[in-house]
């Protein structure tokens, strides 16, 4: 079995910091050809220039249907197949708040990026990897979808839908050669987190037994396997990286 990620060709969303540019820095680094998309375009092109290899930018929402469908085309156009996909698209909505006090809007709009924008990006890409037999979809979800996080509804909810999803179209799609499996990781230190209370903070890694933050050496990590020809044998599943917090 081919086991090197070289010369595919991966969709990264969120790709403009945190999860998503540290794993579009892992691809390009074993020579896989990486479109990174993000809404934020400033960013995004200081991502691009900090990578080596064969790249592309591409400014998107993930939670327009229509602006994933431009995405998706413009990279199936530059490389012509799309082997891995990787949605580290994502915001965490107001924190450190009851449900009382979560303001619909704000709900909404975290549904709309966070399961919306997972629910667009598969349904978006399983018909050309369908053609291919063979694909990776990772979703980055949170142990906040699998434990629940007081303080934070809308993000905990919306990641725990993610898992939902995986765990659905995983089992849709298991005689396909395509892969579909989300990832819930604890807290990781990355820029998303710049706006969240450090109270919040304290109160995540409070449950987490090693007691510290996860690195995104470690991420990447995981997310190098699930996404590899490799994983060959797991679909549906959700992959914890939670320093323990975890054991199910």
């Amino acid at each position: 079995m081919e086991r090197t990620i070289k010369n595919q060709v991966a969709i990264v969303t969120g790709g403009a910091s945190g999860i998503g540019l540290a794993t579009a820095i892992r691809l390009t680094s074993e020579g896989a050809k990486v479109a990174i998309c993000d809404i934020n375009e400033e960013g995004l092109q200081k991502a691009k220039a900090s990578l080596a290899g064969e790249v592309i930018a591409l400014q998107t929402d993930v939670s327009s249907e229509e602006s994933v469908r431009a995405a998706v085309s413009q990279v199936l156009d530059t490389f012509g197949q799309i082997d891995i996909a990787v949605n580290a698209a994502g915001i965490v909505g107001q924190t450190n708040t009851k449900i009382v006090d979560i303001p619909v809007p704000d709900f909404q709009k975290v549904f709309e990026v966070n399961l919306m924008g997972s629910f667009i990006l598969a349904k978006t890409l399983l018909p050309h990897m369908v053609e291919r037999n063979y694909g990776r979809i990772l979703l980055i979800a949170s142990i906040a979808g699998k434990e629940g996080n007081a303080g934070m509804v809308s993000y905990s909810t919306t990641k725990a839908g993610v898992i939902g999803l995986v765990k659905t179209i995983g089992k849709e799609y298991a005689k396909t050669g395509i892969t579909i499996n989300s990832l819930a990781s604890a807290v990781i230190k990355t820029p998303i987190h710049d706006d969240i209370p450090q109270e919040q903070i304290d109160y995540m890694t409070s449950k987490i037994p090693m007691e510290r933050c996860g690195t995104l050496d470690e991420v990447v990590s995981t997310i190098r396997f699930i996404v590899s020809p490799e994983n060959s044998y797991t679909t549906g599943f959700c992959f914890d990286l939670s320093g323990g917090r975890a054991t199910y």
